[in-house]
């Protein structure tokens, strides 16, 4: 056996992790020019690929591909040779996901603010990209199931669970949303007709929601807080019923992003039951999550990366309970349209997402790297702080913001006519966009001291080789 071979395969894992602090800041500051669009819209006027209709697919996909994306592959490869105490498998398919998912993102980031998209919500890269895609996502799956198949442990941790799920129904998703008829180079038609269409594309829509940036960060989650914390899972148990119930229900969520449209209503109140029965396996994992720290809750005063890990977990719970009480008719029919629904993406996106990546970063990268902590963690304990009250500027404006417009709406005089004008509603919109400006640009500064941590951790520092433990 080869001296390689003995080892970890590390040091993809340390590429995915720098390019998701890199295509974070890249992301996140995207997102924080196109709020102060929303304040100052005169912000790239005549400039095309600055109009905000460019910027905010840019956002999205770099926030949930490049940034979520990147953390996953490195969680993901990081947890399943650890757990299976076996070296990856798969060989040149190993660096060939690394380096295509960094080409997708470099297309997306190319193609997107030149107006080259599908228009499909999360699905907007066009269809040479989307085959790049399929072709790195089938190498990920070969790399992470053959891994699993030449594991040393009888026993598959629920982490592994999460991820393995999350691979094999983003492949699914991907290949049915994205079925689509080129008719040129850069331009193709969706396969679905009109309604059908919209249909499909919350199918998709809402489980890359529940697999990419949920059930895969869940993953993440059942391995770096019981590390970080010391402790085993609270109960391992509820983590398999958790599994199983989250990836059983999700997938019939969809519709409720499609109230009192053309969707027919029993679809509709389809989406709306199996949203509300989703609320039960959310809190399950939390609630497990936390738990864990069940006798040890005193570390939260000392070590800012369990902060990062615990909040997270506090931010899932509550958009895991906000999402199915917005997806009931009489809430939607307030609530959809509006900038609640906005704050409700954003902590889910931030709150959980953000802070759990951070968190996890922040634990894995001086292990990568052979340092016993990152460079600073007073630096550590300030993202903390920043990124947390970022969050909660940012959600509770535009909670406070969405219910007034929806109330303003709907506001009818006695003679039927409308109470407020569409203008009047933008105007009263402007003090939550600006609050909501400040709290991402807090959230920003967070990003960019993380930045810095990063780069001093690992500026000269030598990648450890972690060799795999042989069999007695």
């Amino acid at each position: 056996m080869s001296a390689v071979a003995k080892t970890y395969n590390d040091k993809v894992v340390r590429q995915f992790a720098i390019m998701t602090v890199v295509w974070g800041i890249v992301g996140m500051l995207v997102g924080v020019i196109i709020a102060a669009q929303m304040i100052w819209p005169q912000l790239g006027e005549g400039i095309s690929w600055l109009s905000f209709g460019r910027l905010r697919p840019l956002h999205t996909n770099a926030v949930i591909f490049a940034f979520g994306g990147s953390v996953l592959f490195a969680a993901s490869y990081y947890v399943v040779q650890r757990t299976c105490q076996v070296r990856l498998f798969g060989g040149p398919l190993v660096p060939f996901t690394f380096w295509g998912w960094q080409a997708i993102i470099l297309l997306a980031a190319i193609t997107l603010p030149l107006g080259l998209t599908s228009s499909k919500e999360y699905a907007e890269l066009e269809w040479p990209i989307d085959v790049l895609i399929t072709l790195v996502w089938v190498a990920y799956a070969i790399v992470f199931f053959g891994t699993i198949i030449l594991r040393k442990q009888k026993h598959i941790y629920v982490a592994n669970w999460f991820f393995g799920a999350y691979i094999i129904t983003i492949a699914v998703l991907h290949l049915g949303n994205s079925a689509e008829l080129p008719v040129s180079l850069w331009k193709s038609y969706s396969a679905y007709p009109g309604t059908i269409d919209a249909m499909v594309e919350w199918w998709y829509g809402h489980n890359a929601v529940g697999f990419f940036l949920t059930a895969a960060f869940l993953g993440m989650m059942y391995y770096f807080i019981p590390k970080q914390a010391g402790r085993p899972v609270y109960s391992y148990r509820l983590s398999v019923v958790h599994f199983w119930a989250l990836v059983s229900i999700y997938m019939w969520a969809g519709p409720h992003h499609l109230m009192y449209t053309a969707l027919p209503n029993w679809t509709q109140s389809l989406g709306m039951v199996f949203s509300l029965i989703l609320l039960a396996p959310s809190w399950g994992g939390m609630i497990n999550g936390i738990m864990t720290l069940s006798g040890a809750w005193y570390k939260l005063r000392t070590d800012p990366i369990l902060r990062f890990l615990i909040v997270s977990l506090s931010f899932y719970g509550m958009s895991t309970f906000e999402g199915p009480m917005m997806s009931v008719k009489t809430v939607n029919a307030l609530s959809h349209y509006t900038d609640w629904t906005i704050g409700h993406v954003h902590s889910g996106a931030l709150g959980w997402v953000s802070l759990v990546t951070i968190g996890t970063l922040y634990a894995l990268l001086p292990k990568l790297f052979g340092k016993t902590e990152m460079y600073s963690v007073k630096l550590i304990n300030t993202h903390f702080w920043l990124g947390t009250i970022g969050i909660v500027l940012y959600v509770v404006s535009l909670w406070v913001a969405g219910i007034m417009q929806g109330l303003m709406w709907r506001a009818i005089n006695d003679d039927g006519t409308l109470t407020y004008s569409f203008i009047e509603s933008l105007e009263a919109m402007y003090p939550f966009w600006t609050v909501r400006l400040i709290g991402g640009g807090l959230f920003m500064l967070g990003m960019f001291l993380m930045a810095y941590n990063v780069w001093k951790t690992v500026a000269g520092a030598r990648p450890v080789q972690v060799p795999v433990p042989q069999a007695a």
